[in-house]
């Protein structure tokens, strides 16, 4: 079939052979099928779903559309630890080391911004210097010395979900469960893990909105990679509001720095020791996600997270000053505060829309050619539950775009609620994913 009669098919609700997915994205990899044409296929795909055999197809021919990297020189059992993404997720920064500081090899391939979401890729490339752009060879010489590695795709690596993923980020087709899963699996099985633990979102700030979604995604995920031989486990966590204060790529490496050297923010760490933990407990650092949680917490108390942190920074090109004095840092040329009109309780966030607001800053692309400001972005202080006096600080917003700032700040004071009777916070992390289910956590 031609490729306009293969769109055409997928468009009217049809299933495709595993003959005709090969055919179409091999053909786009090697530059045959256009970029108009995917986009259309891929829009067919998020208004009609995959089966679950087409799933399967789709992200295999993504897998061994590039190479599948050898990891077996490397003693122990490598995980990684994948977010479905979200507004001020920043986990990642804070995790690969706190694990790798655990004895557990930590590979990580990670994405940009997409959507009203943030990049692990981005925020590292903050950090003035950071490499993230590493050859295969390096990516395993990185993780063989420092016993983490954090890179984005190479051309090597499933290049049809790299391709893709771009096209994705720009023509609304994010929010698919098919889409999805085959991106993160295929390049998640492609780095060479053994284990693999998930992050889901759910609520106003993720893809997933809606819980079943969530539950419905994770369980995607968790299979795909069982059956790929790859123990796979996950857990659904709440995106009803930012995770931790800070929105922006160069403002949430320094959260996470903070957080690595001990600051308590609650959310956020919450987010990140259980992750860890299950690491750990996949990775055969620890007997149980329980005793991987005190061992995480036991490398941030002592420092050698942060050590690790470093270390990795350095390895990769990257300025490790900035990490010990972020105020070496360039400023934003605008900051404003926005302050409270009333007093009472923070009752809700509009979460995607303080996602898409730090984008309108700087901090992400609304064109795949866009360039980030990683100074761009926005710091919140209050969490839901809080109490918030009239005139208080609710948030400050950065930015180098004078015509952005005092639109943004207007509407950031419109995207949080304030309500007169105190609110309950969400639960951070809902539920647990593994091959028998998911199961209240």
């Amino acid at each position: 079939m031609t490729p306009v009669e293969l769109i055409r098919k997928k468009r009217n609700g049809g299933t495709l052979t595993k003959e005709e997915l090969y055919s179409f994205i091999t053909d786009f990899v090697n530059g045959k099928i256009p970029d108009y044409q995917m986009s259309a296929f891929l829009m067919a795909v998020f208004f009609n779903g995959m089966t679950v055999e087409e799933r399967a197809t789709f992200t295999r021919v993504m897998l061994h559309s590039g190479v599948v990297v050898d990891l077996s020189m490397i003693p122990g059992v490598k995980v990684d630890k994948h977010s479905t993404g979200g507004v001020g997720d920043k986990v990642s920064l804070i995790l690969a080391p706190m694990v790798a500081a655990c004895g557990v090899p930590v590979p990580m391939i990670s994405g940009r911004g997409l959507g009203h979401t943030g990049g692990t890729l981005d925020k590292l490339e903050s950090i003035p210097g950071f490499k993230t752009n590493l050859s295969i060879d390096e990516y395993k010489n990185v993780i063989a010395e420092t016993g983490l590695v954090l890179i984005g795709q190479t051309k090597e690596i499933a290049p049809a979900d790299k391709r893709m993923y771009a096209l994705r980020d720009v023509t609304a087709t994010v929010e698919s469960i098919p889409l999805i899963a085959g991106s993160i699996m295929s390049k998640k099985l492609a780095e060479g893990i053994d284990a693999l633990v998930l992050d889901v979102k759910t609520g106003n700030g993720a893809f997933m909105q809606k819980y079943e979604d969530s539950v419905a995604l994770a369980n995607a995920l968790v299979s795909i990679g069982n059956s790929m031989g790859k123990k796979t486990v996950g857990f659904i966590t709440d995106m009803n509001q930012p995770l931790g204060y800070m929105i922006g790529n160069w403002l949430e490496v320094v959260e996470s720095v903070e957080c690595l050297k001990g600051k308590k923010v609650s959310d956020l760490m919450e987010v990140t020791y259980v992750l860890g933990g299950a690491m750990l407990w996949l990775g055969k650092g620890a007997s149980s996600i329980e005793e991987g949680i005190e061992k995480c917490k036991a490398v941030i108390s002592n420092g050698k997270a942060y050590e690790k942190f470093c270390e990795l920074v350095k390895r990769q090109g990257g300025d490790p000053s900035y990490l010990d004095d972020p105020k070496k840092y360039p400023a934003a040329t605008y900051s404003i505060e926005v302050r409270s009109k009333t007093s009472g309780f923070v009752t809700g966030y509009s979460t995607m829309q303080i996602g898409l607001l730090a984008i309108e800053l700087g901090a992400g692309r609304l064109k795949v050619d866009d360039v980030i400001d990683p100074k761009a972005g926005i710091i919140i202080t209050k969490k839901i539950g809080d109490r918030v006096e009239k005139d208080e600080l609710l948030g400050t917003v950065y930015t180098d775009r004078k015509e952005a700032v005092e639109r943004a700040a207007n509407q950031l004071r419109s995207l949080i609620q304030i309500g007169a009777m105190k609110q309950a916070p969400p639960l951070t992390i809902v539920s647990f994913v593994d091959e028998g289910g998911v199961k209240p956590w």
